[in-house]
């Protein structure tokens, strides 16, 4: 190498932006967590749209202080229409289709973490996906989704045995819950189906139902409290058991798991994504 192309500086490496994020949902309790996560990462993360529901009595207010943080310098609105680079949806069923149709308008990936979604909901977010990147999970647990995938393996693995193995699946969540079961625990349920072939599903029990099926899976749900969430599905087979425990100590794990999933959704192409993708679970 020549002294001359020694003592050329090497180029400076391109600086990242922040990624823009809109947060649709931003007045309800996750999208609060979701603004105050983020702006906790100024470097990664530039909040630019905070939506809700027309009407809501926090429309206006700004979304930092809101979610218990500093001025954001955003304010809830009912629509947003500055660039973007990536949507989180943590909203309610019946809110979702329209969002879905807004980021396929304006080309936007969009995060979906609303469980117990309507029929019109999930065709719009299945319509969305033919034109951007959307990622739909019925948990955004990183913790949630290690279990998921620990579960398939564990009921592949029984089931290649011949073995009956009685499945129940017990899961606790917060007072205000509107879902049950859980969509998490539907999930975790589908899971177990596909390996194991279960045909029935009972969910709780009461009186003299009988001896229990060997084709049921057994679903169980907890409502009290403040309890973010807490998933325990149990393997029973003759003389041992297996269990698979998964449990939330704060809702900031679903926050983290959204923020982790919109920076991996933001440059994908159009398509259907999960949290395995996340995960690089193959």
């Amino acid at each position: 190498m020549s002294l001359l192309a020694s003592s050329i500086p090497s180029p400076a490496p391109a600086v990242r932006q922040p990624l823009r994020l809109v947060m649709h949902g931003a007045a309800g309790r996750m999208g609060g967590r979701i603004v105050a996560c983020a702006a906790a990462e100024p470097g990664q993360w530039k909040l630019v749209g905070a939506i809700d529901r027309a009407g809501h009595p926090r429309i206006g207010a700004d979304a930092g202080l809101l979610a218990g943080v500093t001025t954001a310098g955003v304010a809830i609105s009912d629509g947003w229409s500055c660039p973007a680079d990536v949507v989180i949806d943590f909203s309610l069923p019946g809110a979702v289709a329209a969002i879905a149709r807004i980021c396929s308008a304006k080309k936007v990936p969009l995060v979906v973490a609303t469980t117990g979604l309507e029929a019109s909901d999930q065709e719009a977010v299945t319509a969305a996906s033919k034109t951007i990147a959307v990622l739909q999970s019925p948990s955004m647990s990183l913790a949630v989704n290690v279990a998921m995938d620990l579960v398939s393996r564990a009921a592949t693995l029984l089931h290649r045995t011949g073995s009956r193995a009685d499945v129940e699946i017990i899961e606790c969540h917060h007072r205000h819950k509107e879902d049950s079961p859980s969509g998490t625990a539907l999930k975790f349920g589908s899971l177990v189906q596909a390996a194991m072939g279960q045909t029935a599903a009972a969910h709780g029990r009461a009186g003299r139902p009988g001896a229990r099926p060997a084709d049921e899976i057994g679903y169980h749900a907890v409502r009290a409290g403040d309890n973010p969430g807490e998933h325990t599905i149990l393997f029973g087979l003759e003389g041992e058991s297996l269990s698979v425990s998964v449990r939330a100590t704060n809702r900031d794990c679903y926050a983290r798991g959204a923020l982790a999933a919109a920076a991996f959704l933001a440059d994908k192409p159009a398509g259907m994504y999960s949290m395995r993708d996340v995960l690089g679970i193959s």
